[in-house]
Order: C-alpha cells, then structure tokens, then sequence
C-alpha cells in the first residue's frame, strides 16, 4: 500500500510492473509518469490521481492473469474505457493498476435475425449501430459521447442518452456479460433468451460501476430502425412553464422517441457552437420526437403540438426532413463540448428528480447560482427527469472549486429531498460519494458493501468509489451539522 495517500510507492511499482511484464508486452506496461498522465482522471476533470501502473492487455487471457496476479499481490484494480465518464468511475489508484480495455475493440457476433450483437467491451458506443445498419437495425442507447464512449463504461454506469425515456437505459438494452471476478475466475450473467434462470445478477452488474467484476464479452439487443422521425422544437417565456409542459406530455399518454430540455443560456452556447437553429429569445426550449411508421409520427406531431400549445409554447417548429432532425439533435449532444468552449472548466451533475418538480429544481438552481456566485446552464433529459446542470468556474481557483462542489452538494440532496436520487446514468464515482450518504441510510450503506464483499472480499476492485463507509458519512454528516463544506480531495476515502 501507499506510505502516504496520493503518493505511489517506488519499490512496490517496481515489483507490480515486472510482475505484469511476466507475461504482457513492456510495450503494454506503463509506470513512468509521462505515460501514466492520460489515465490520471475521467471527464471529470477536477479530481486526478497518477496511476501506479497501467495495463494495456490485448486478450482474455492476458485479463484473467492480470487479475489473478494483482488478487495475489493484493493490488487494486480500477478498468477503465473509453474514460468519458463524468463522476470519477474511472479515476485511478496510486497504489494500484488502471486495467485498459482500450484495445477490446471487435464486434464479434452479429446475429439479425435473433437481433443481438456481441461486442468486446472497447467497442464503441455509436460504432455497434453503425457497423448494424446495413441490417436495418441499431442499438437504442445513445449517451451524448457516444461517439467516443465505449460500452464496457456504458455498461458500468448503466449510461442513457436522448432516447432513453421510450427505449430504456443500458439495462434494458444489456442480453448478457461475460467476465471475470478479482480472483480470475470465469463469471457470465444473462443470456441471449427473454430470460435465464436464478437471480437476476446481470442487472446487478449493469452500473456497478466496475466494483464486483470486468466485463470482457457484452450481447446487446438490436432493434429496427423506424421508418421515419421527427422533431418538435417548442419555445417557452420562462423555464418553469417549460417543466412543466414536460409534465403535460407524459400526463397525455404521449412517450416521446426523446424529450429534452435546455434553457438559454445552454442554447446560446450551442448555437455558438454547431448552428442547431435554436430559438435564442426563448428562455427554454423542448425537443419532442415521434417515430415509427409515417401515419404513427403524424399523429403523434400532432398530437404534441396540441399538448405543447396547451401548456404555453410561445412558438412550435417541426422539423421537415431528416437533415433538420438530425441538426436540432445535433445542438443537444454537443451541449458539454458547447459549454467547454466559454468556460475554463465545467462541472457535470447528474441527478433525476419526479417530472412534476421540474419547475421547482430550476427555481432552486437559479437560487443557488446566486448564492455560489457561478453559472450554470441546463440542460435535461426532461422526459425520465435526469437533470444535467453545468457549474462553470475555473479549476486553477481552490475557492471557486470549493464553491463549485457546494453548489452540486445542495442541489444533488435537494434532489433526494423531492423524491429522487443522485444520479441518473453517470454514476457515483468519487464525485457524489458524499451524497450517497444523504440518499441512503446506515443499515442499506452496509447492505451494499456486504454484496461488494461477496464478489471482491478485499475490495481490489475500484476501490473507494461510489458506495461510502459509514465512517465517512458520519464526518459527511458532522461536518453538515457544523456549517462546513466537505470537499473530496481533502477527505480522507477511509
């Protein structure tokens, strides 16, 4: 273990690296600090930790024997993908090896009858629906960097996208894992049938975060791809009557394709950036999409824009073709990047709150902007109620860092307060670790880290994240109690 946490023991590299370059390539063995600097952190930029080892491994076997050595050594492990996250899931230990799936890259089964794809964990997200196409089909979740992420971490923390309120989250789109545990042993959940037998642990593996085993092999379910879709771009005065017309969509019996939210400043943002063909004098705008057959997406335009209308839509734009579609959808997905362009640094939260309060959490967060002292655009997956407000401030300032981690503390507990949770489809990680202990009681706290120990006993695997000891939430708790703000970096992961 570290002499000291945060600093990587010298001798103890040594011997984990020559131990891994007992059968990996030194080429696929790093420790030297120029090499190990690209793994140091996620896109969650603002907690980093160097790596004391990474591992590059191109095979199954070279996985299992990695994992059987560093078990043996007593040496964490912390996988890693595509490293797109946004709540430190893929930060690294300094006293342990940051396992690459990098180069599991092969789509290794496509079946279009029986409709699943079976991946390796490195295959990207966008990439299984586009090598499917010519099937007619494609794969349903579609997270915001799926262009780059890849579905192993899709996998780990149960990603969504734009179109998960009708088609479901990675949970629901997930056939069956295959892996293996910290000890190496061989583990596979699910199956390619509608069901399989004993308790269903492939549920439990999906979004855990990389916590009870690495998933080398991952069958996915295709689906066809709809005739035809469209888009409602719908303009509001303000945000809350906005968050409202969320509301009134799900409460007519409407299940759009996707219905988004972002508000102006968010709008601004991205139009400076792609040419969306947003309404800028709107204060929010919503993007309602209909697919399916010709005469379904008819109906159901209409259908929207009478229910929109209704609920104060000061403007209604539907897209004309595909092109148009694509271009509104097109500003959505680039939000953070849109964002990343007039801000030193953003911070991403994620957290889901019951539609009908939607209004509400954007009246507290415009609260809290004033009481920070940041911005902080929004945007949303309004539909399923999985808020993404962006914090803007400037890493290289402590005290706008500790304010920045402040302002997402009240807003994550207010979303508990309303009825909801902490997160959506960007897990827990290290960012809301501190937040699971205002979500979760004592005895549920101790529940999950005993099923943690039935799969890593020692807890190698991603250690320190996403599930918080009870020790650490009782300082989390005492330092509520005394007024003060906990920062991440400077409380200790016991």
């Amino acid at each position: 273990m570290d002499a000291k946490p945060g600093c990587i023991d010298p001798e103890r590299q040594r011997a984990v690296a020559a131990a891994l370059r007992g059968f990996l390539p030194a080429r696929a063995v790093l420790f030297e600090a120029e090499d190990t600097r690209p793994y140091e952190c996620d896109g969650l930029t603002a907690y980093r930790a160097l790596p004391m080892v990474v591992a590059l491994p191109e095979t199954e076997e070279q996985v299992q024997k990695l994992l059987k050595t560093c078990h043996a050594m007593g040496v964490p492990v912390v996988a890693r993908g595509a490293g797109t996250g946004l709540s430190g899931g893929a930060m690294p230990s300094s006293s342990g090896v940051l396992l690459s799936m990098a180069k599991f890259m092969r789509v290794t089964r496509i079946d279009p009858v029986a409709r699943v794809a079976v991946v390796q964990p490195g295959v990207r997200n966008l990439a299984i629906s586009d090598v499917v196409a010519p099937f007619g089909l494609y794969y349903a979740p579609d997270p915001s960097s799926q262009i780059a992420c890849t579905i192993g971490g899709n996998v780990g923390e149960n990603s969504g996208g734009v179109h998960c309120l009708k088609y479901g989250l990675t949970v629901h789109n997930v056939l069956a894992l295959r892996g293996y545990t910290v000890e190496g042993e061989p583990i596979q959940f699910g199956s390619e049938a509608l069901d399989s037998p004993g308790l269903d642990l492939l549920a439990l593996m999906i979004g855990s975060e990389g916590m009870l085993a690495v998933a080398v092999e991952v069958t996915v379910k295709l689906l066809p791809r709809p005739q035809l879709a469209r888009v409602v771009m719908a303009s509001f005065a303000d945000v809350e009557t906005a968050g409202d017309a969320v509301a009134a969509v799900i409460a007519a019996g409407i299940i759009p394709a996707g219905l988004e939210m972002m508000d102006r400043p968010a709008t601004r943002a991205v139009e400076q950036y792609v040419g969306a063909g947003y309404d800028l004098d709107a204060a929010a705008i919503l993007l309602c999409e209909a697919d399916g057959t010709p005469e379904e997406v008819e109906e159901e335009i209409a259908r929207m824009k009478e229910v929109l209308a209704r609920a104060g839509a000061t403007q209604l734009r539907v897209s004309q073709n595909e092109a148009e579609r694509l271009k509104f959808w097109s500003g959505r997905k680039a939000a953070f990047p849109a964002v990343g362009r007039i801000s030193p640094d953003y911070y991403c939260m994620d957290g889901t709150i019951p539609r009908k309060r939607l209004g509400e959490i954007l009246r507290f967060i415009a609260e809290m902007e004033k009481k920070y002292g940041l911005a902080c655009p929004n945007v949303f997956h309004a539909g399923d109620g999985n808020l993404h407000p962006l914090i803007l401030y400037d890493a290289n300032d402590p005290d706008q860092l500790r304010r920045t981690e402040a302002f997402a503390a009240e807003v994550l507990e207010k979303c508990v307060e309303v009825g909801g949770t902490i997160t959506g489809e960007h897990g827990v990680g290290v960012e809301k670790i501190n937040q699971m202990c205002a979500q979760f009681s004592a005895a549920e706290l101790a529940a999950f880290r005993a099923l943690k120990r039935v799969f890593d006993p020692h807890e190698l695997l991603n250690p320190g994240k996403a599930v918080p000891t009870l020790a650490r939430c009782a300082e989390y708790r005492g330092m509520h109690v005394r007024g003060g703000v906990l920062p991440h970096a400077e409380l200790p992961r016991f």
